[in-house]
C-alpha cells in the first residue's frame, strides 16, 4: 500500500485529483449558494477559503511532483488547510449543535474578517461575503449538516495525507525522499 501511494505521489495525477476534487467541492458550495438561495455565514466562508487552500496545494503538487522539495510543500500546504478546515468546521458544528450547559452560548462574527492586503470579501464578494447565520441548520443529507459533512471531508483528506506522507519514508526504498 505505502508502494503504491508513494508512485502515486511522485506523479500529477494524484496531485491533479485533489485539487479537483476541492474544486468540485468548492463548485458545490456555490452551486448552494447561488442556485438553492442557501446563504453562506462567515465560518461557511472560512471552511470555503481553507477548502481553496486544498486546491493550492494540489497545484502545488502539480508543478514538479518528481521534485521533493516541490512535493513537500504540497504536502505542508494540504495539511495546514485541511487541518484548518477540520478546526473551522468542528468550531461551526458547535454553533449548531451548543452545550446546553453553556448559559451564554457560542456565535459566530456578523461579518467575514479578510487580512486588509487580501479582502477576498471585497474583491470577490458573490463568493466570499458572508449573510447566513451560522447557528441556523439550512441543508442536511443523511441526518448530518453541512459543517458536519465538512468535519467528515477535511478529516478524511487529512488521513489521506497522513497514509501519503507515511509513504514517502516506508515506501520503495532505492528512491531518495528529496
Amino acid at each position: 500500500m505505502f508502494t503504491f501511494f508513494n508512485e502515486i505521489s511522485r506523479g500529477r495525477t494524484a496531485w491533479f485529483l485533489l485539487m479537483l476534487s476541492a474544486l468540485a467541492l468548492e463548485a458545490c458550495a456555490l452551486f448552494f449558494q447561488h442556485v438553492m438561495d442557501l446563504a453562506p455565514c462567515v465560518m461557511c466562508i472560512y471552511e470555503r477559503v481553507a477548502m481553496i487552500g486544498v486546491v493550492g496545494a494540489g497545484l502545488i503538487g502539480m508543478i514538479a511532483p518528481q521534485n521533493g522539495l516541490i512535493r513537500w510543500a504540497g504536502f505542508a500546504a494540504w495539511g495546514v488547510a485541511a487541518g484548518w478546515g477540520l478546526k473551522l468546521s468542528i468550531e461551526h458544528v458547535g454553533y449548531q449543535f451548543p452545550d446546553p450547559n453553556d448559559l451564554f452560548g457560542a456565535t459566530c462574527d456578523i461579518f467575514v474578517s479578510f487580512p486588509s492586503w487580501a479582502p477576498l470579501n471585497k474583491w470577490v464578494p458573490w463568493m466570499f461575503e458572508a449573510s447566513g447565520d451560522c447557528s441556523k441548520i439550512v441543508w442536511q443529507f443523511l441526518t448530518l449538516s453541512m459543517p458536519q459533512w465538512l468535519v467528515i471531508i477535511f478529516a478524511a483528506m487529512l488521513v489521506v495525507l497522513a497514509i501519503v506522507v507515511l509513504s514517502q519514508f516506508f515506501g520503495k526504498r532505492q528512491r531518495s525522499l528529496f
